[in-house]
């Protein structure tokens, strides 16, 4: 039975010149254990994303997908949340609640499962991943390997039939992908679980899969069984076959006839049979790099915790490293590593020790001569493009510095990205970015925190070679890593900091030889026969065979096709915009009505009932037409998450300036909330944020007259100021803020105050009170202009980033 079927799927990101995904068309058969491979930026997490209707990106596409022989876009959304479950590669993005046993509940509770049947699942899932011992600990509280265990976990409470993964195991120490794998594997076998993963490392992954598909460039350039896969890259001479599995690319790079390998145990028994028709060549010894002079960097007996009453992170670490060496420091995870790493960055101060650059205690800040990569790339992003955030390392004028930039870009692979957005990238790409923009800051010592995070084999060689030029130029490279193959083949040094200490330091090969898991899949495979062999390229030398370049081939230009878009389909989509639309204003008009007949009535016929009457049918007549509208659209749950935060961060300003009488931003926010996202979001977010924060401020009457107002300043920022279609301009926003809190929300507050507390009113009595509320009204329109002022622009871009990139509350 097939799981999926997927015919001639393309796509395209807003605003790329390129497609994401190119024709693809496969089908995958239910039960299968797929993984899905590729180079940074090839498609690989698009791709899945378009198994789960709610991941699917925003963007130009073609094509379908079928999920049990039905279109997937139809399917019901709580039937694919129950059935489709996904593990993302971070785990801080995807646990969402404070405790294991919530984060385990939380999904059924969503589902409306009863109490009953959530404890009795959490319990057998608990005793199943082993978790009784951490079942009620908060989350903060556990490693990285038990974070992820506790997403997959969560994942399988709702017992789906496939699970997507996209690249789990990037933030795990070799123990910890082992263990998740394992556990993968037993949920594939015992539940016959679909599984469809990511991963560049694929030295555990394959030899687990019943399939592997490889893309290159949005296409599929390989599928089959993971050795017709190896055969199918050798073949064509693809830079994806240095991802491969070691014995595998052992295998390849020597002329014998034995099946070729892929696990480490098939491995052993393939140099076995080589060993017997040819004697190994012993692995020759790499000569020791002199270590002379003083270190550049050291650190002496370092001690640091985070709290006073919390233990130490880092105990005791003492270690040095010398001019134009690449030190690697290897631990699990929560062994403090990047802890220390901030330590000798002087992001950190060390409570007890002294950490010592070029020769000088150095106590606090920032050193000029060390640059930083973090773990998150991300944290060093704050600009529109790539291009930009380069830019902004440079200094002279600007001819030279668009050189610098230019000659960098290419060298680390980021040309074909320089206009894009940051966030657009995939995480291998975000790392190379974020490496560029460290290096241009010319350090002496560079600091890297998981450096190939993301990245895939090939990428890792030319990434290596960056880092050996560097080291040539007399640049100090200390590395933190998981990755113990990179490690092997590109250090000079390695220390294994367990509990916060150091507690093994060596030169890189006589470090692997000794261990049994921080070590290589090349010296699991050969120490029986080779124990000073460490990478693949010692055994292929030792088997008489051929190493291929450490550098591989660059990736072929990329086509730039424009992006793939039927008439048909944009036609049809133009229709049903401007259907949307005309209902959209058919009820705006209709509620206008009335209301203004609700206020009349209440005038003239309700008397000492008015207040009360109208309020109640204002509520209703006004927020209704909207809601039903919003229903209508079938909104995504992204939609409705940030339709909820733009609300949120409305409640919350009003909160903050509570004890400053008529100084609120929520004027501001709500008119920046129509003129980007339209009309009703306008209407909406300004009606919702008032009826929240009232729980805050007092209900009464006054709630829907407030509502109204609020909703009306909303809906006529975005009818004026064209939905965002057009780049608004600072001082007409600023002016109509002003204006629409002067007119509409005191316009219509303070008349509404004589309705409200007057059982017979008269005109008199509604110009009084208009009169009386302009000073106070002045004060709320002056104070709604200067927030504007300074949040238009940058308000603006976020939700303008925001429209464009996930395609929300465009109505």
């Amino acid at each position: 039975m097939e799981a999926y079927s997927i015919h001639q799927l393309s796509f395209a990101y807003p605003n790329a010149e390129v497609m994401a995904l190119d024709q693809i068309s496969l089908s995958i058969q239910a039960g299968q254990w797929v993984t899905i491979c590729g180079a940074s930026g090839s498609g690989k997490s698009t791709l899945l994303r378009h198994l789960k209707a709610d991941l699917s990106p925003r963007g130009t596409r073609s094509g379908f997908v079928l999920w049990n022989g039905a279109s997937l876009d139809q399917a019901e959304r709580r039937i694919q949340a129950a059935e489709i479950g996904y593990v993302c590669q971070s785990p801080e993005d995807g646990i969402v609640t404070d405790k294991v046993w919530h984060e385990l509940a939380f999904g059924l509770e969503n589902l409306g499962l009863a109490p009953d049947v959530i404890r009795l699942r959490a319990a057998e899932l608990a005793h199943s991943f082993g978790m009784e011992d951490w079942y009620q600990k908060p989350v903060h509280d556990l490693s990285g390997g038990q974070k992820q265990m506790l997403q997959l976990a969560a994942a399988m409470m709702t017992q789906p039939s496939i699970l997507l993964l996209d690249e789990p195991t990037g933030q795990l120490d070799p123990v910890g992908a082992a263990e998740f794998f394992s556990m993968l594997s037993r949920v594939h076998q015992e539940f016959g679980t679909t599984i469809l993963l990511t991963e560049h490392r694929l030295e555990e992954a394959l030899p687990l899969s019943d399939r592997v598909i490889v893309l290159e460039q949005g296409r599929i350039c390989a599928d089959g069984t993971p050795r017709e896969v190896g055969q199918q890259l050798r073949a064509q001479n693809s830079g994806m076959f240095y991802a491969m599995p070691t014995p595998m690319r052992i295998s390849a790079s020597v002329e014998q006839p034995f099946p070729c390998p892929i696990t480490v145990r098939e491995g052993q028994k393939w140099l076995d049979l080589v060993h017997q028709n040819c004697p190994l060549q012993p692995v020759e010894a790499v000569p020791q790099k002199l270590l002379e002079g003083e270190p550049v960097l050291s650190a002496s007996h370092v001690f640091f915790r985070y709290k006073r009453q919390e233990p130490d992170v880092v105990k005791n670490a003492s270690f040095a490293v010398y001019k134009g060496e690449c030190y690697g420091i290897l631990g699990g995870n929560g062994a403090g590593k990047s802890t220390l790493l901030m330590l000798l960055s002087g992001l950190r101060s060390p409570q007890q020790g002294k950490i010592k650059i070029f020769g000088t205690v150095w106590k606090a800040g920032k050193h000029p001569e060390i640059g930083m990569l973090p773990q998150s790339p991300q944290a060093l992003f704050s600009h529109r493009t790539v291009a930009e955030e380069l830019l902004e390392m440079t200094e002279g004028k600007k001819e030279a510095r668009q050189a610098e930039v230019e000659a960098l870009a290419a060298q680390c692979r980021i040309s074909d990205f320089l206009e894009r957005h940051p966030y657009d990238l995939s995480g291998g790409e975000q790392q190379r970015v974020a490496l560029c923009k460290v290096l241009l800051r010319r350090p002496r010592i560079l600091l890297l925190d998981e450096p190939t995070k993301g990245m895939d084999g090939q990428m890792k060689l030319h990434f290596g070679s960056i880092l050996q030029a560097l080291q040539k130029e007399g640049i100090t490279i200390i590395l933190v890593s998981h990755d113990v193959e990179f490690c092997a083949m590109y250090t000079d040094r390695c220390g294994l900091l367990f509990d916060g200490g150091m507690v093994r330091e060596a030169e890189t090969r006589a470090f692997f030889q000794g261990n049994r898991y921080y070590t290589t899949a090349a010296n699991r495979m050969a120490r029986h026969l080779l124990p000073n062999a460490i990478t693949a390229e010692d055994v292929i030398l030792a088997c008489g065979g051929k190493c291929p370049p450490r550098i591989p081939p660059g990736p072929e230009e990329k086509n730039k096709k424009p992006i793939l878009s039927t008439l048909f389909c944009e036609a049809s989509k133009e229709k049903t915009d401007r259907t949307h639309q005309s209902r959209s204003w058919l009820y705006f008009g209709l509620s206008l009505l009335l209301m203004a007949a609700t206020i009349i009535a209440g005038l003239y016929r309700w008397r000492d009932r008015a207040y009360a009457v109208v309020s109640i049918l204002l509520l209703l007549e006004m927020m209704t037409p909207f809601f039903l509208l919003l229903e209508g659209k079938k909104p995504q749950a992204r939609e409705l998450v940030l339709l909820a935060t733009l609300c949120a961060i409305g409640v919350a300003g009003r909160a903050v300036f509570a004890a400053v009488p008529q100084v609120k931003p929520v004027a501001a926010l709500v008119t920046l909330s129509g003129v980007c996202f339209g009309p009703q979001v306008g209407f909406l977010v300004g009606a919702v944020t008032t009826f929240l924060s009232n729980f805050l401020f007092g209900h009464g009457p006054w709630t829907p007259w407030q509502m109204a107002a609020m909703g009306l300043i909303g809906l006529l920022a975005g009818a004026l100021f064209g939905s965002g279609k057009r780049k608004p301009k600072l001082v007409p926003v600023c002016l109509y803020g002003g204006l629409a809190v002067f007119f509409l929300y005191g316009g219509l507050l303070n008349p509404a105050s004589v309705l409200m507390f007057q059982n017979q009113p008269t005109w008199e009595m509604v110009a009084l009170a208009y009169l009386r509320g302009i000073p106070f009204d002045a004060l709320h329109a002056f104070s709604t202009v200067l927030f504007l002022l300074f949040l238009t622009k940058p308000m603006l871009e976020k939700m303008k980033r925001v429209k464009e990139k996930y395609g929300v509350l465009s109505f």
